[in-house]
């Protein structure tokens, strides 16, 4: 399933994308069976009933809302932990100039970040140096702590395409990064949730970058140094993961902070961050004032 949180007569609610007819269009999943909750959070909690209810709403809808008519916001409005992976690729490692890290390199972002597909990618007035980092998002469906690296992945309802906004100008003050992660709107997230059933591997998949059609990351998920079983498996010795918690696993090399020219964000581009099987996460940029 594609899980979606859309918004539709002014009422936000939780689908599923689908095509019918040849069309792309949204199945309110809590309209077509009344036992879904209307929202992504709870969905999750309810785990493989909610899934199971959900398959066989969608399979006897036969139509379904046209995606032009709703606004899609970020799968998860309001994650409950944003739980981000520095330094994982080594094609970033070492355009970066620092070493293959031993353990994983953990910051965080928060819900003040979040926002869905197609909603702008604010420029604060504070910083000069705004970059872009694709980055492939795990999203936890399980409550687990002590989680076995060989049972990870039944702890992960699916993935989705996200961009690791940074101010590198605020990240580079001291040795803790998230100051510069976790700007208003910094953490787009979407177009949706891809259910871990649907994705085999997702150590396989293609992953780029382009801003305002210039394609500047081109990698894939197999290159991560950390993979995800391993850091759904470390970071639940730390901490209990719960449902809807999203892990940002790193990005690939081709940054704009160490391009020569650096490239940073400017008003009136566009970010496009692709994932095979996940689908595209474009964001308009904009400067505080809300120009393009």
């Amino acid at each position: 399933m594609k899980l979606v949180t859309f918004v539709h007569n002014h009422a936000l609610r939780l689908g599923a994308l689908c095509v019918r007819d040849g069309r792309q269009a949204i199945v309110d999943l809590q309209q077509a069976e009344p036992r879904l909750p209307a929202d992504m959070l709870a969905f999750l909690r309810q785990g493989e009933e909610a899934r199971r209810l959900a398959e066989a709403a969608i399979a006897r809808t036969p139509d379904g809302i046209a995606l032009e008519a709703v606004q899609l916001k970020a799968p998860i409005p309001n994650p409950g932990k944003i739980i981000c992976i520095g330094l994982n690729y080594r094609d970033h490692a070492a355009e970066t100039g620092q070493p293959i890290p031993e353990y994983p390199t953990v910051f965080s972002k928060y819900a003040n970040a979040v926002i869905g597909p197609d909603e702008p990618i604010v420029l604060p007035r504070v910083s000069q140096r705004v970059d872009y980092e694709g980055e492939l998002g795990v999203v936890i469906g399980r409550r687990g702590r002590y989680i076995p690296e060989d049972r990870a992945l039944d702890y992960v309802a699916g993935y989705l395409p996200c961009n690791d906004v940074s101010a590198r100008d605020f990240q580079k003050r001291t040795s803790q990064w998230t100051i510069g992660k976790t700007f208003d709107t910094f953490a787009p997230m979407g177009p949706a949730l891809v259910t871990a059933d649907e994705i085999a591997d997702p150590h396989t998949l293609d992953i780029r970058v382009y801003v305002s059609g210039e394609l500047m990351q081109s990698s894939n998920t197999r290159n991560l140094i950390f993979p995800v079983p391993y850091l759904v498996a470390y970071l639940s010795q730390v901490m209990t993961l719960e449902p809807g918690d999203v892990i940002l696993t790193g990005t690939p090399g081709g940054v704009g902070d160490v391009r020569t020219p650096p490239r940073y964000l400017r008003p009136g581009d566009e970010v496009r961050v692709e994932i095979a099987q996940l689908g595209v996460l474009r964001n308009p940029v904009v400067d505080e004032a809300g120009r393009g």
